[in-house]
């Protein structure tokens, strides 16, 4: 019940960033558009799913407390700060959407464009740098509560992690900006994709780097299992794959691979994380959280599943028939933003 109810959350996270990501990407490309036109079709591009694309981290977060509640309870309190931070972050992108295109202010659209750009960034680095402290460890005692400080939080590695994340989401933004613009937008959008790809690969170079000499924790399920090492290698060559269906003018195709990278990133991840929630700097043998030492009663986990059965379906059943609406080039009229 564990295991599965751990497959659900690493595939809403998937989903997440997939999704959210190049929201971010969106926001974080943002103020590189000159003229109030493109930032427009930007935003328009975005405008009709956006909210229903952070759905889930609402599904993460409600995951979390309901299946692995200590688990929710070390990470949103040893994280508080920067959980603020994200959740502020979340509110100034929603806020900056929507109230800027309600005056013809120069200066009052540009205050939000910047809002709205500083507020993804944030939020894409936030989130990057959470889940680099997750994979380092955290000081946890032998009652799983955080020991550390603000500080703490704020180290070299997780920083990198950071900063891929953002990296990230930018390549994943432009991407979909590419797709879903035409004429003078869609050209100027098409320059950015090689440096975007560029600043995710050497971030991407850096991490794996670090990651295979400092933290051998991670790599351990891929020597043991050297069949799964071919996933990195595949995640290189989705990437490498982008700008070639770009330039065959297969748009959709460069968005698919970027998602399927961010899968193959994902699984990364979940491969040599498992079954590790919250690794302990401490002890990590009797302090770390698992998803066995801190999950709900079985009970609860069927439960669990059940309504995860009905609701994910519903979700993803919405989330096609939204795309399917809105599919195709950004067209602005009276009623965009």
């Amino acid at each position: 019940m564990a295991e599965l109810f751990y497959l659900v959350i690493a595939t809403s996270i998937l989903f997440y960033i997939a999704l959210d990501g190049f929201d971010l990407g969106v926001g974080a490309l943002h103020l590189l558009a000159k003229t109030d036109h493109q930032r427009r079709i930007h935003l328009n591009a975005i405008g009709p799913v956006w909210d229903g694309n952070e759905v889930w981290i609402v599904v993460v977060i409600g995951g979390l407390f309901a299946g692995f509640p200590e688990c929710y309870a070390t990470v949103l309190s040893g994280f508080y700060s920067l959980v603020m931070g994200l959740i502020a972050g979340l509110i100034f992108r929603a806020a900056a959407i929507e109230f800027r295109s309600k005056h013809e202010s120069r200066t009052w659209r540009s205050i939000w464009d910047a809002v709205f750009s500083i507020a993804s960034i944030l939020v894409a680095f936030l989130l990057g740098l959470m889940l680099g402290n997750l994979i380092e460890g955290v000081p946890l005692n032998e009652a799983h509560d955080f020991v550390g400080t603000f500080r703490d939080l704020w180290r070299p590695y997780s920083i990198c992690i950071g900063v891929t994340a953002v990296a990230l989401c930018t390549m994943h933004g432009a991407i979909y900006l590419v797709m879903k613009t035409e004429g003078e937008a869609h050209l100027a959008i098409r320059r950015w994709i090689v440096p975007t790809i560029v600043a995710f690969i050497g971030c991407y170079l850096v991490v794996s780097v670090i990651t295979m000499y400092s933290l051998p924790h991670m790599t351990l399920f891929f020597r043991n299992h050297p069949l799964f090492s071919v996933i990195p290698f595949a995640a290189l060559l989705a990437i490498f794959n982008i700008p070639r269906q770009i330039k065959k003018g297969y748009d959709g195709w460069a968005f698919i691979f970027s998602c399927l990278s961010i899968a193959l990133l994902v699984s990364l991840y979940a491969f040599g994380t498992f079954p590790t929630l919250v690794s302990s700097t401490i002890d990590p043998e009797n302090n770390s959280l698992t998803i066995y030492n801190s999950a709900s009663s079985p009970k609860t986990l069927q439960i669990l599943l059940t309504i995860v059965a009905i609701g994910i379906p519903l979700v993803l059943a919405y989330g096609c028939w939204v795309y399917r609406v809105f599919r195709g080039k950004v067209k602005l009229d009276k009623f965009s933003y």
